[in-house]
């Protein structure tokens, strides 16, 4: 994978991590950052380059343009404000709308050939404005969605049960956000219902869910190393076209009965991007607590 390049767009907090991660990782061969802010980028750029000194196999990690993404295999947005303590994602909506519209004002010229992830938040809002901006099908411009909170129930699964996390299977389904639900029937550790294990405690792991990302910000100002391996395994699955199955945040078309929405569903990853939605078989109760997550996310689509 060293001959693909990724081209990423704010080179903050999350984006300098993303970076990292692709490097340490060896996910592709060429990661550019891009940012507004002049010399940011270039310092995010050398700082990850010293890191690879002792690596076997070195990517190329470079300050760039807007023109970079026109032959980038993916591009991502990783521009925005971080959450303040308090502040929910939704929150941030006011200020992501017009980074977007002014990110995607400055990339009409350069129209994509490869893909684009979305990490900024609100992000299944955010991933469906990119979209539209750009012009861009579905299955090619995408949010991260629910990548993150699936791993930190896993976490938090491992935490309850002792089970490694490499035994946990389950996905987190809706917002990437306070409204999110987790489909406990498809739930399984070690190959066996969740349900079945001593410690598992499906309230109290919905509720750190929904809570982790807070107390992280509440204890140490952002969110970064998580997302950042997060998106790091969503792009080394995507040029790999392994077909691994990773919750993200794309616009439903008759998936799950319901079209216009962008929302975090489990889907079917590969070189040129989602090629398949993934239906989960739900009960009433998590069709209920998912549907009410849409609700949410519908009322915010078409707030300007």
């Amino acid at each position: 994978m060293m001959e693909y390049r990724v081209v990423i767009l704010g080179a903050g907090h999350v984006g300098s991590h993303v970076a990292m991660a692709l490097a340490s990782g060896g996910v592709c061969g060429e990661i550019v950052l891009v940012d507004r802010v002049p010399g940011k980028a270039q310092a995010q750029a050398d700082d990850v380059a010293d890191s690879l000194s002792w690596m076997r196999r070195t990517p190329v990690v470079r300050a760039g343009d807007y023109a970079d993404c026109a032959d980038a295999d993916v591009t991502v947005c990783a521009i925005g404000k971080p959450r303040a303590p308090g502040q929910t994602r939704l929150d941030l909506m006011a200020d992501s709308l017009a980074m977007i519209r002014d990110l995607a004002g400055s990339l009409r010229p350069y129209p994509l050939r490869g893909l684009m992830i979305s990490i900024t938040n609100p992000c299944d809002v955010i991933a469906a404005r990119l979209r539209d901006e750009l012009g861009m099908p579905r299955f090619r411009c995408f949010g991260t969605g629910t990548l993150l909170d699936t791993a930190r129930l896993k976490r938090i699964l491992s935490e309850q049960t002792g089970a490694p996390r490499d035994t946990v299977s389950a996905m987190v389904l809706g917002e990437h956000g306070d409204s999110s639900s987790i489909p406990y029937s498809c739930l399984s550790i070690g190959g066996k219902p969740a349900a079945s294990l001593p410690g598992f405690d499906a309230a109290d792991a919905l509720r750190r869910t929904h809570q982790t990302g807070m107390d992280i910000i509440e204890g140490k100002g952002s969110t970064e190393f998580g997302i950042g391996h997060a998106t790091a395994a969503l792009i080394g699955a995507i040029l790999s076209d392994a077909g691994e199955t990773l919750p993200l945040s794309t616009r439903l078309d008759g998936e799950y009965g319901l079209t216009g929405v962008t929302c975090g569903v489990p889907c079917v990853v590969g070189r040129h991007g989602i090629e398949r939605i993934v239906e989960l078989p739900l009960t009433d109760a998590e069709r209920a607590a998912f549907m009410a997550s849409v609700r949410i996310l519908k009322a915010y689509e078409n707030v300007d």
